[in-house]
């Protein structure tokens, strides 16, 4: 998978946990009717978001570490949950586990771009001090 294709899934499974986590928690299973101040949980994700967007490897490194957050929170409610809301939660866990393979991709591709090239040394030749 090269850069811009891991790029851009990475940035598509982002912004699809922040859709989903919106839409889970006010409309289409909430805690309670009406909706939940559990939607707060989508605050994090919006931190890292302009740095996923322009493709800053340190918030990528960073991001990969927060999103195993919300792939523990699937995990544990796809689990306990009945009904839509472990389906949804199962949806969380793929949506986290794309995120975090396409960060590492968009990571290994992008790795020789971060710095730039050790300079050779000069072959020895005799003579030459």
């Amino acid at each position: 998978m090269n850069g811009r294709v891991a790029w851009l899934a990475a940035c598509a499974a982002w912004i699809g946990l922040i859709l989903l986590g919106l839409a889970w928690e006010l409309r289409l299973a909430p805690l309670r009717p009406g909706g939940s101040w559990l939607v707060l949980k989508v605050v994090p994700l919006l931190l890292p978001l302009m740095g996923l967007l322009r493709g800053r490897r340190y918030t990528f490194k960073w991001s990969s570490l927060l999103v195993w957050a919300y792939m523990v929170e699937g995990s544990l409610r796809a689990a306990s949950d009945p009904g839509p809301s472990a389906r949804l939660a199962i949806l969380e866990l793929a949506l986290g586990a794309a995120f975090f393979a396409a960060a590492v991709a968009y990571l290994r591709a992008t790795r020789g771009a971060a710095r730039p090239p050790a300079p050779r040394p000069s072959p020895n030749r005799e003579g030459d001090l």
